[in-house]
């Protein structure tokens, strides 16, 4: 895919992804309409030669694969993995919050969130819902109101003389959203099930059980700079990593087994069962390669690029990196390393993933964290650590993380996406 073309599709993608559930779905679309078959866990799979094929955990967490042989054992794998998930502010349970005239939403902190980075914006409402229809069954339904229907106001410097000196938020008072004026009705359940039934006609929803809803930035992604060279968005951790990835697969050959995984809750650990660091990629591994000692084979012929977002050196705030370590934006994408395995990369998993940039004449960057500061993780140890496959952690570099907006580079994405697909058709990883 070229390079506007690629740009315009992914802006198409964060705006379509305000939540796990719709990442996954649109993933879901995009592998469908390429001929991707869907797979279910609590069918018996019949995976033919040539074939391609992906599943689903939680309607939040994805893997897409291709088969063009099915002795897995002697090919490995060329795996890409990402996250779906993104600091956020969630809905409570019991939402509904009435207060000094107005209506609000009772919110929790997913993740690590730049706070005050959602005051003042225009804020909507999407994720999944879950009822029993009238015919008792229970079912779910995605939900994205779309609109902008609630907004966090920022308190005005008059009340507050040292905002511009030290400024936090409370996240438990200070964070709530504002709906509307108490003097109108606001009933979340009837609120939640007219929705439902305006964007799924065939639904019959007779009662709300229960709901995973995020607030979201209803701004949308654009091409900003006087060169339309960066990306600002919402989610860009890690949504830009599993629609690179997504189109590397798309864009692969068939020539060599290739799979994609898109797992939720990195954010926050990445401890569930359709997290890294749960049993979803093995479960669908050890089903492919049932025989104990194949499926070790397989791993160890295997090599897993973990594509997470790397914090670019921000020329406001340059003594926040190590001055030999410090990546810049569309230069690159970076080899994320940490002696302490906070990332998963090793010299060789790091010399394969340079000499097919090198194919591809794409520049590649280092990170590594200042001595004096701690490191981030990511899935590559998690996942690395689970099934033993040999990984390298890479991330576009990004201003911003867990900010509302981030902003990374357009030539980036566009190269990883390029030196990914190379990666998929890589005949020879590691000789021994």
């Amino acid at each position: 895919m070229e390079y506007s073309s690629f740009n315009h599709t992914l802006l198409s993608f964060l705006q379509d992804s305000p939540t796990p559930f719709h990442a996954t779905d649109s993933m879901r679309q995009a592998l469908t309409n390429a001929g991707f078959i869907e797979l279910l866990e609590e069918d018996s799979w019949v995976i033919d030669e040539g074939g391609k094929y992906f599943v689903t955990r939680n309607d939040s967490s994805l893997i897409a694969f291709t088969s063009p042989q099915l002795d897995f054992h002697q090919s490995g794998w060329r795996m890409i993995g990402a996250h779906t998930d993104s600091p956020c502010l969630k809905l409570k349970p019991n939402a509904h919050v009435q207060r000094h005239g107005h209506h609000q939403l009772g919110v929790e902190v997913y993740g690590g969130v730049l706070l005050h980075t959602w005051l003042d914006r225009d804020l909507s409402i999407a994720g999944r819902v879950s009822y029993k229809n009238q015919d008792g069954d229970i079912s779910s339904r995605l939900v994205d109101f779309k609109d902008p229907i609630a907004v966090v106001p920022n308190l005005a410097i008059h009340l507050n003389r040292k905002a511009n000196e030290a400024f936090s938020v409370n996240p438990q008072n200070e964070i709530l959203p504002i709906l509307c004026g108490a003097e109108n009705t606001f009933d979340l359940q009837l609120l939640l099930k007219t929705q439902i039934e305006k964007q799924h006609p065939d639904a019959k929803v007779a009662t709300i059980l229960d709901f995973e809803l995020s607030l979201y930035d209803t701004q949308k992604p654009s091409l900003v700079g006087l060169h339309q060279e960066y990306i600002c968005s919402a989610r860009l951790d890690n949504l830009l990593s599993c629609f690179v990835g997504m189109q590397a697969l798309l864009d692969s050959d068939n020539q060599r087994p290739s799979l994609l995984i898109c797992t939720d809750h990195e954010e926050i650990g990445s401890l569930s069962a359709c997290g890294a660091n749960g049993p979803f990629l093995e479960d669908v591994l050890r089903r492919l390669s049932p025989n104990p000692e194949q499926y070790v084979q397989a791993m160890q012929r295997s090599m897993l690029v973990s594509a997470d977002n790397a914090h670019a050196l921000h020329p406001n705030y340059a003594s926040m990196h190590d001055a030999n370590h410090a990546p810049m934006i569309n230069q690159g994408a970076v080899i994320k390393i940490n002696a302490n395995q906070r990332y998963a990369t090793n010299s060789e998993t790091a010399s394969v993933y340079r000499d097919i940039a090198a194919e591809e004449n794409y520049t590649v960057q280092s990170f590594v964290v200042r001595s004096d500061m701690a490191c981030g993780s990511t899935i590559g140890p998690i996942t690395s650590g689970e099934i033993g496959v040999p990984t390298i952690d890479i991330g576009l570099p990004t201003f911003g993380m867990h900010s509302i907006r981030e902003l990374a580079g357009s030539h980036d994405a566009h190269g990883l996406y390029k030196v990914l697909a190379r990666f998929t058709k890589r005949a020879k990883l590691i000789a021994r």
